[in-house]
């Protein structure tokens, strides 16, 4: 009678142990299944915005690139015959070529310098010319694109600052209309472009560098290193993802520049300063060559994709 007593007891305290762990995993599954709902109440309206706004006229430019349309009347199909005029018109291919060039000035400059101008300022961090220095530099990245490309228009004028700065030294004979000579007005709206991207540039290098372990440095002074040495064998090395990171920032703005350029030279003088962005509109806006406007628009939206994804694979691992 006890024993029997007993193994009830036990198969109660079991089936009780048994009916409270599937309570306890019902409400876990309630609970995940709540959250769940919530997670997708806040993604939808950002899904919904962002496949109205983004995915679907990025189908559209796809879909009107196969079209001969002016925007009004009836669109034509004309198939490639849009990509094929895009591999044959030395306007569209010299825009093309004018932004890889860009790549030079908005990119490989500002960075360049950046990483030097951090590791300098990295030597007195904690000084007050330090954070001037950050703030000076930084700067023009608050200033709006579109009033930097008219303080910049005034500076190289004819008759502006950086001519007259130049005949005020004896060097009258460089002067020139910097953003209206045919040779020197692409470099001149690069120099604006790497103006802008140096504060970016140098403020990412400028907080890898805190990341890096002081004790490198130490251990490569005691070892005989000097500062050129640590900088190429410790300081660079360590910001691999850094510089992945502002390289394609600023490749991605070079090739997809358009504030600048359209309020300092509108693509002149001539087509010297045409890129893809102004082109596009330009063909849309003024040509009403719909078709033609998003072929180009597509084959540029590739090549920006070639370009950035051998950056993004290279620096992707750090380690």
């Amino acid at each position: 009678m006890t024993a029997t007593t007993g193994t009830s007891g036990r198969r109660e305290t079991v089936e009780s142990s048994t009916t409270s762990l599937q309570a306890r995993r019902r409400a876990l599954r309630v609970r995940r299944l709540r959250r769940g709902w919530v997670a997708l109440a806040l993604i939808v309206p950002a899904a919904l915005f962002y496949g109205v706004f983004v995915l679907r006229p990025l189908a559209l430019t796809f879909q009107y690139s196969f079209y001969d349309w002016n925007g009004v009347t009836e669109a034509t199909w004309v198939g490639w015959d849009n990509y094929t005029r895009l591999l044959h018109d030395d306007e569209m291919l010299g825009s093309i070529f004018n932004a890889l060039e860009l790549i030079i000035y908005f990119s490989f400059v500002p960075v360049i310098l950046g990483l030097f101008t951090a590791a300098t300022i990295r030597k007195f961090a904690m000084s007050r010319l330090a954070v001037v220095s950050r703030t000076v530099l930084f700067l023009p990245q608050v200033i709006p694109l579109v009033a930097a490309g008219i303080m910049w228009t005034w500076l190289m004028a004819s008759d502006g600052v950086i001519n007259q700065t130049l005949r005020a030294v004896g060097l009258g004979a460089l002067a020139r209309p910097w953003l209206g000579d045919f040779d020197a007005a692409l470099p001149a709206v690069g120099v604006i472009g790497a103006w802008v991207a140096l504060g970016l540039c140098m403020l990412l290098l400028l907080a890898g560098m805190t990341k890096i372990d002081p004790a490198l440095f130490e251990a490569a002074r005691i070892d005989g290193a000097g500062a050129i040495r640590e900088f190429f064998s410790i300081t660079l090395p360590s910001l691999k993802q850094e510089i992945g990171v502002c390289v394609s920032v600023t490749v991605i703005a070079a090739l997809a520049s358009f504030d600048i350029i359209y309020i300092s030279t509108q693509g002149g003088p001539g087509n010297s300063t045409l890129v893809p962005g102004l082109e596009i509109y330009y063909l849309a806006f003024f040509s009403r060559e719909i078709g033609q406007a998003s072929a180009l628009a597509v084959a540029f939206m590739v090549l920006v994709l070639a370009i950035i994804w051998p950056i993004q694979r290279l620096t992707r691992d750090a380690d």
